[in-house]
């Protein structure tokens, strides 16, 4: 079995990752800011424009922790049948502008799925000056063809969201070059932009990354449950369960709960391709 089960409980880094503000504005692009109405979040794609300081988006405390390269390796699996399959950040301040952070991350866990394996694994940001902690990380990889190992099949996923209405329904898109925008951020897997290495991955095309549709939902929240304010936005979690192409149009739904929101967003066909989600925001 090419998993190495031995792994868990193995921490890669420190490693020390960097980002100014063409970075942040970069990354904000990447996931859309701007592309209904060039001027509406000049707050995120500017830093020179009247009455605007400039702020990061939350998402992109994610972003840091993959562009530290601290993955652990699991064992000599085909990265062809590995998808993204879940997600969550935990801010305990929001991001400055510029900075330098110290990434350290280990695998928790590894699941049998039957299909497939369950990778899970936990990473912590601090501040590369203070060593103050600024980013909390967890995140699973499901690995097709890896299961039946007769591991563990891991505790409970998160509860779905409500049955009723949403109280917000957000309509948004993906432009066709999306994916080749957003990889300029960091992540430059090849199945987001070479069309050989998806179809081996058993996709017709190359596949949007499943951390741009999460920060195009994490930007249309922040404005819609957040008031826009970075600072507000504590921290967030969802589950990818479809991929999405790019050119797919999106539809954000938000149910309010108090401090909490749960949220999901629906893609091309109204199916969800990023479910049971959980933001929570500071009154």
């Amino acid at each position: 079995m090419p998993l190495d089960m031995s792994a868990i409980g193995r921490e890669v880094g420190p490693s020390t990752v960097s980002w100014d503000s063409r970075d942040a504005m970069l990354y904000a692009l990447g996931v859309g800011a701007g592309q209904a109405d060039p001027y509406d979040e000049l707050r995120f794609t500017t830093e020179n424009s009247e009455g605007q300081a400039l702020a990061v988006l939350p998402v992109y405390a994610v972003v840091l922790i993959q562009r530290s390269g601290t993955r652990a390796e699991m064992g000599p699996i085909d990265r062809t049948r590995l998808v993204h399959a879940e997600q969550g950040f935990v801010l305990h301040r929001p991001l400055p502008v510029e900075g330098s952070v110290r990434v350290t991350t280990k695998i928790t866990g590894m699941y049998d799925k039957g299909s497939g394996a369950l990778v899970t694994t936990t990473s912590r940001a601090v501040d590369a000056a203070s060593g103050e902690l600024l980013v909390e990380a967890d995140s699973a990889a499901f690995i097709r063809g890896e299961g039946g190992f007769g591991g563990p099949r891991g505790p409970a996923g998160a509860e779905p969201c409500p049955s009723r209405a949403p109280d917000i329904e957000i309509a948004t898109g993906t432009r066709p070059d999306q994916a080749l925008l957003y990889r300029l951020s960091g992540d430059r897997n090849p199945l987001h932009s070479d069309p050989a290495f998806a179809r081996r991955g058993g996709f017709d095309r190359p596949i949007l990354h499943g951390m741009c549709t999460y920060g195009i939902t994490g930007r249309h929240l922040l404005h819609a449950v957040c008031g826009g304010d970075p600072a507000r936005l504590r921290s967030m979690s969802a589950r990818f369960t479809r991929p999405v192409m790019p050119g797919d149009p999106l539809t954000v739904q938000a149910w309010v709960e108090g401090d909490t929101v749960r949220f999901r967003t629906l893609g091309a066909g109204g199916q969800p391709v990023i479910d049971f989600g959980t933001l929570r925001r500071a009154a």
